[in-house]
């Protein structure tokens, strides 16, 4: 059975005009419901991540001015969010929804966080939207509880993992794959263990077949024991940030190929739904409910 992280307070409200689609996070589980892809008993509501794990991976000072609302203007403009105590709770909340997805996805095989894949947070700030990086601290969750002994990062986001990569950079338990944009945000990019840049405007089949070869060469060699999905719809055609050209059907193929490489090769997986900013906020929820529809089938 499926399990969902979620709770109300992942809609943080915004200023007029913002041009983050928060509104995302209430309706995607409003229509998984309506759907019947899951009930509400499968969804859970994380609280709070300790601190402990927060301070796993990043630094303490960043953390203590985070908290504190300390941060400068310009620290507050480069992550591009109105930096408030509610802001701070719902990160919080995130990002122990990664760390309980990953518990579950050991169990069940895989978990969905309906919001998450914070990975342009580094250990010592935030950008891109993101303060903290759920990814970075579930899997050291993981490793420091010595659940798992080699992780995966699987990173779909038209943008680049930077801070995710950063993180790990020096440690040999995690894997980090980036498949991104080359031409998109961040504009300097940090080194994965394996980074595929895109070209602009890369259709379905070559980018399939890329993702394909990528995923069993990395399995091969580096073996990894679960893997984190960091599935962002910011890939389709119609993103208006994103430059590559998938079509509906081929993110949707992109997410069972992901999830049938888990199944295949009984990995778990812990999912974040990561970025999307079609103009049509339907298409951004449809997009990302179709990455839940994938693992029904899948996994159910």
């Amino acid at each position: 059975m499926l399990t969902v992280a979620w709770r109300p307070e992942y809609v943080q409200p915004l200023p007029e005009g913002h041009r983050f689609p928060m509104l995302k996070y209430e309706l995607i589980p409003e229509q998984l419901i309506r759907e019947g892809v899951i009930s509400e008993s499968q969804i859970f509501n994380p609280e709070p991540v300790a601190d402990e794990d927060i301070l796993a991976v990043h630094q303490s000072e960043y953390v203590y001015r985070l908290e504190r609302l300390k941060l400068t203007r310009s620290e507050e403009r480069r992550i591009g969010f109105p930096h408030d105590k509610r802001l701070i709770f719902r990160e919080k909340c995130i990002a122990q929804g990664s760390i309980q997805n990953a518990l579950y996805a050991l169990k069940h095989g895989c978990s969905l966080n309906v919001a998450g894949g914070t990975h342009h947070a580094y250990s010592d700030r935030g950008e891109g939207f993101c303060l903290l990086n759920d990814i970075a601290i579930a899997a050291s969750y993981l490793l420091r509880h010595q659940l798992v002994k080699r992780i995966l990062v699987v990173d779909l986001d038209v943008h680049q993992g930077n801070g995710t990569a950063s993180i790990f950079r020096n440690v040999p338990e995690v894997y980090t794959f980036s498949m991104h944009g080359a031409n998109n945000y961040p504009l300097h990019k940090e080194l994965s263990d394996c980074d595929v840049a895109l070209p602009d405007g890369i259709t379905d089949e070559p980018y399939l077949k890329l993702l394909d070869h990528h995923l069993n060469e990395i399995a091969d060699r580096f073996q990894p024991d679960f893997i984190f999905y960091q599935s962002g719809v910011d890939v389709l055609a119609t993103d208006k940030l994103g430059r590559l050209a998938l079509s509906e059907l081929g993110c949707a193929r992109r997410d069972r190929l992901v999830f049938e490489f888990c199944k295949r090769h009984y990995l778990p997986v812990a999912v974040s739904m990561g970025g999307g900013y079609s103009p049509k906020l339907a298409d951004i929820v449809n997009a990302h409910v179709t990455t839940y529809r994938e693992a029904a089938c899948v996994f159910d």
